[in-house]
């Protein structure tokens, strides 16, 4: 069911970070920093998959989420929702529900059997497609996806995300060089903001999160 009710943006923002604290989707270790695929050090790591387990946050968000997109897009946007392989398929599954549209998932590369497709299911020339993924940090790994769906002959001008790092400031100009533009829930300072309100972590936590917030990759180059 579409929903009918459009919090203003900033309390979005806020309601989503507090859900993302509370089910502990939220992860600070400035101390034993995590290892991202790409090799370098973080203090932070966010885990968006977890939202499936929590029915009651997991609805909300996509409640949010949908009039977002139907806010920042247009109502009549979209012919189909896809969701990218493997986090973004359960939340693409539950947009497409609200919108009443067809849902589709878009592989990471070819099966390497049968009909080799990288798009799974119906997914025909000329549709207007919103990617549905639950996060991005630099948006690169977006555009394979957003390739994939242009080669059938839809279209993909939009992507929706539950979490926005909005840290690294070549992130919307690499999408929207692409023609794609973001729209999301909330980011890293959203969180941040919360995390101070709630007395989530201590204070040194949290303002070695900052520093590495606010020049990440001097913060990783420092600890490479």
């Amino acid at each position: 069911m579409i929903p009918t009710s459009y919090p203003p943006k900033d309390e979005i923002a806020r309601l989503t970070a507090r859900m993302l604290l509370e089910i502990g989707a939220v992860n600070f270790r400035p101390d034993d920093p995590f290892i991202l695929a790409s090799g370098k050090p973080s203090p932070t790591y966010i885990d968006c998959r977890k939202l499936i387990s929590f029915p009651r946050i997991r609805s909300t968000l996509m409640d949010f989420l949908t009039v977002t997109v139907m806010r920042d897009a247009g109502f009549e946007a979209f012919d189909n929702i896809a969701g990218g392989e493997t986090a973004g398929i359960p939340f693409a599954a539950l947009v497409a529900e609200r919108m009443a549209l067809p849902m589709t998932y878009v592989r990471k590369k070819p099966k390497g059997y049968g009909r080799n497709a990288r798009i799974e299911g119906a997914m025909s020339e000329g549709e207007r497609v919103l990617l549905v993924e639950d996060l991005t940090t630099d948006g690169g790994s977006k555009l394979s996806f957003v390739d994939a769906i242009r080669d059938t002959g839809a279209t993909c001008s939009h992507t929706a995300v539950i979490f926005y790092y909005d840290i690294f400031p070549e992130t919307e100009k690499t999408l929207g060089d692409h023609g794609v533009t973001l729209h999301h829930l909330c980011t890293w300072w959203d969180v941040l903001a919360e995390a101070r309100a709630q007395a989530a972590f201590d204070e040194d936590t949290l303002t070695e999160v900052e520093t590495f917030l606010k020049a990440p990759r001097a913060w990783q180059d420092a600890r490479a």
